[in-house]
Formats: C-alpha cells, sequence, structure tokens
C-alpha cells in the first residue's frame, strides 16, 4: 500500500430488489449503493473519498478501518465484505 493510500472495508449487501447497499463501518454515515457489484463498488469509493475530503476541510482526524465489523442481514439476500484501498483526501484534492 502506498503513502497515500489508506484501506477500509465495505459490506455489500443485496437487497430484494437486486442493488446493493454499501456502507463502511469505520467511517459512521458513509453509505452507498449500486446497481451490480463493480458499480457498488465504485460507488463505495467515491463515497469514501468525498468522506474523508470532508473530514480534511474539518480538520477532523481521519479515522482508521475498523478490526473488526458486524452488520444485521435484515432483509438482505446476501452478504460480501471487501478491503477497499482509496487515496487519501489530500491526494484527492
Amino acid at each position: 500500500m502506498k503513502k497515500n493510500e489508506l484501506t477500509y472495508t465495505v459490506v455489500l449487501m443485496r437487497e430484494q430488489d437486486g442493488r446493493y447497499s454499501v456502507s463502511v463501518p469505520a467511517l459512521d454515515g458513509c453509505f452507498t449503493w449500486g446497481k451490480t457489484v463493480p458499480h457498488a463498488l465504485q460507488m463505495a469509493e467515491e463515497a469514501i473519498q468525498l468522506y474523508l475530503e470532508v473530514l480534511q476541510e474539518d480538520g477532523d482526524p481521519i479515522p482508521p478501518d475498523s478490526p473488526q465489523v458486524s452488520f444485521d442481514m435484515a432483509a438482505a439476500t446476501e452478504a460480501l465484505v471487501y478491503k477497499l484501498t482509496v487515496r487519501e483526501a489530500a491526494a484527492v484534492a
């Protein structure tokens, strides 16, 4: 991993309508969705980068990834967990 990159765990949940909802447990309130797994991962990368940019603009610390994640399947039909590496907010600006 390069110095200006961060890795976060993302959780994709396949909803009953077929789309994938995405959450980033380490980043409170960071959610998105996608029509397919690749689309959901692309949207997750964008959401993480924007989240980190806002933290940087506000002068808040960049949180590390969560060492453990838990989630409620609710009505989801499938759950996938990925590690996603993104550029740090300073490198994105």
